[in-house]
């Protein structure tokens, strides 16, 4: 009898080895292409760019980086968003569980995000009205009144039942680039980093098996199950759902 697991994770790149951005978009269209025909279960892709722009469907003129920076027009929603090394991003091309429940899609990636930064000692919030999750302003240890601070963007394009793009989160990277932009159209807020918010260097290679790890664990119901047929003779008691890795560092 088959069994039941999620479309593999990938590791594309991650610094220094960043990966271009129109490269792995094309990845991500040839995949899709695939999961809609049946002919592929897909995969979950990890992986940090080369630094870019790239610009969603809802970008506005006044959106744009006031230095001129070339940007990528993407077919995914949202505004304005930054890439580059030192930020964890995610694609999931994967067929949801239910293509009518794309806000529950959204819950999930936002939620594994949360639990990852539950982790190193960080509230992770949800604000109404807008997506990603933030880091929620407060008074700072000289009395200072911070702003909300985004530490994921969460973009998604859904297509025949299949996802693509994902959510970036900031883990290492530069902000500079940010004071170019009003990201994701979003004026009266900041951008953040896990290693701002908690005073030490955390990279995405610290972080990628948490996120795998909460990612999994929080897939089923969310993303279609992979049948996997089970090797002559074993028996079903035998069976695992061990979630498959590629490309994991050990």
């Amino acid at each position: 009898m088959p069994v039941t697991t999620m479309p593999p994770f990938r590791v594309l790149g991650l610094s220094p080895d960043t990966v271009d951005y129109l490269s792995a978009w094309n990845l991500q269209q040839q995949l899709h292409a695939e999961v809609v025909a049946g002919s592929s279960s897909g995969s979950v892709l990890f992986l940090e760019h080369t630094a870019v722009y790239t610009a969603g469907k809802r970008t506005e003129p006044q959106d744009l980086p006031d230095d001129g920076s070339p940007v990528v027009n993407v077919d995914r929603g949202g505004k304005l968003t930054w890439h580059g090394p030192g930020q964890l991003v995610c694609y999931p091309v994967v067929r949801l569980a239910d293509p009518a429940a794309v806000k529950d899609y959204v819950w999930f990636l936002e939620e594994a995000i949360i639990r990852t930064l539950a982790d190193h000692g960080l509230t992770g919030e949800r604000v109404d009205g807008r997506s990603g999750v933030w880091i929620l302003g407060g008074i700072d240890g000289d009395g200072r009144l911070r702003p909300d601070r985004k530490v994921a963007a969460v973009g998604l394009r859904v297509n025949h039942g299949v996802s693509m793009h994902g959510f970036a989160l900031n883990c290492s990277n530069s902000l500079e680039p940010y004071e170019h932009i009003i990201a994701c159209g979003i004026s009266d807020a900041g951008s953040t980093t896990i290693s701002a918010e908690t005073g030490r260097t955390i990279t995405p290679a610290d972080v990628l098996a948490t996120v795998q790890e909460h990612f999994a664990a929080l897939a089923p119901g969310h993303i279609a199950p992979v049948p996997q047929v089970l090797p002559a003779g074993t028996a079903d008691g035998d069976a695992t759902t061990k979630t498959l890795v590629e490309g994991t560092p050990q």
